[in-house]
């Protein structure tokens, strides 16, 4: 890039490009709301707002200087390893999908290293927050903007949080998010006891109760319970070859994680569950606040919509060099990433101006005007009768 845009001093070019990326103070958030501005209306051509996906990403990086780096879970390689981990938000329609946040995950190894902090440039505002606490950062941003919502979707990293779903559901935001096998709920029409009655002495008791008879049961033993023909066949979308298709059943149960801590049961929610046919056991759940109306085919097809992201975690390492800053600092990380998500805008909004779907005539492109002497070819000359 420095020797096309300065081919006589390739080097003062390349020492530029590279104050940009880690050093200048530029901020990402508006580089990344400016990105979205210019996205989101092309997308929106094509259909409406779906999903706000919540996801991590992680990076392998060797040593322990750069920052954020630490031995923990990579989903790149699948294992603990030596990576960063970086918290993103995304918003996707039926076809398309952009980030619109993407902050890294500091372990609080390094929140509390001071020496470390000051030699990569860490903030002194940035203390230690989970990755859910990160991704409720990241929700209310484009909320504040009026960015169209969309059921906020995420794996069991986030759905197994209890405290984050919660809090969706006071920004009365729905959702669909992954849970373990071992996430506790009460069975469908069940709910635990109320608090004792008052016996006039003391404090009313306000607590919810349980025994040894009344116990919530985990999400994997409610599936292993539920009869055969809770198990329905469904299609959520078109792969490669055929169409995707799994067996799930979804029943209305009460989370019941610390209820006893409470004054009030939670309200009920969608647990959905997936088992392949040909597979022991489930192998999938989902905590879904979606209307209780609502059909299991939908369920399904917001459940398996988090694919869409995947995508562009793959075209964002592969082709527009996510993961390849060499950089240690703070700043020239969030930078690089957010200069890649812009560049992947940009394609993102040509894309969907210019596929198969694209309405002829609307692709938003100027049209040069004719010149006055213009004539089609095979036009009878002026004059002419």
């Amino acid at each position: 890039m420095a020797a096309r845009l300065a081919p006589d001093n390739v080097r003062r070019m390349h020492q530029s490009l590279h104050h940009v990326v880690a050093d200048a103070p530029w901020s990402d958030e508006a580089v990344l709301d400016s990105s979205l501005d210019f996205v989101l209306p092309v997308i929106l051509r094509q259909g409406p707002v779906v999903a706000w996906v919540v996801d991590d990403t992680g990076l392998p990086k060797k040593g322990k200087e750069s920052v954020g780096v630490a031995r923990q879970y990579c989903g790149q390689v699948g294992k603990q390893d030596n990576c960063r981990v970086a918290v993103s938000l995304s918003v996707t329609t039926d076809s398309a999908s952009m980030p619109v946040a993407y902050r890294l995950y500091l372990p609080e190894v390094w929140i509390k290293d001071g020496e470390r902090r000051k030699k990569t440039g860490v903030p002194e505002e940035v203390q230690f927050q989970t990755k859910p606490d990160i991704a409720l950062e990241q929700i209310r941003r484009p909320r504040q903007r009026g960015v169209p919502q969309g059921v906020v979707l995420a794996d069991a990293g986030y759905g197994n949080d209890t405290d984050f779903r919660v809090a969706l559901s006071k920004m009365e935001m729905t959702y669909v998010m992954g849970v373990q096998c071992t996430v506790t709920v009460w069975k469908p029409g069940e709910e635990p006891k109320p608090a004792r009655p008052y016996q006039g002495i003391g404090r009313p008791p306000k607590l919810l109760r349980r025994d040894r008879k009344h116990q919530p049961i985990s999400a994997k033993d409610l599936a292993l319970s539920l009869p055969a023909d809770s198990w329905k066949k469904v299609n959520w979308r078109q792969g490669v070859n055929k169409k995707l298709q799994s067996r799930f059943a979804a029943v209305r149960v009460r989370p019941a994680h610390r209820d006893y801590w409470q004054a009030e049961p939670h309200p009920a929610e969608w647990l959905l569950i997936e088992w392949p046919v040909g597979e022991s056991e489930p192998t999938k759940y989902w905590l879904s606040t979606l209307p209780a109306n609502v059909s299991l085919k939908e369920l399904v097809r917001l459940a398996k919509h988090r694919w869409i992201i995947e995508r562009d975690y793959e075209e964002l390492k592969q082709e527009l060099g996510l993961g390849h800053y060499e950089g240690r600092g703070w700043r020239g990380f969030h930078h690089h990433a957010t200069l890649c998500i812009a560049a992947y805008g940009f394609l993102v909004a040509e894309r969907n101006r210019f596929s198969p779907s694209a309405g002829i005539g609307h692709l938003g492109l100027p049209a040069p005007p004719l010149p006055p002497d213009f004539r089609p070819r095979g036009s009878r000359p002026a004059g002419t009768a």
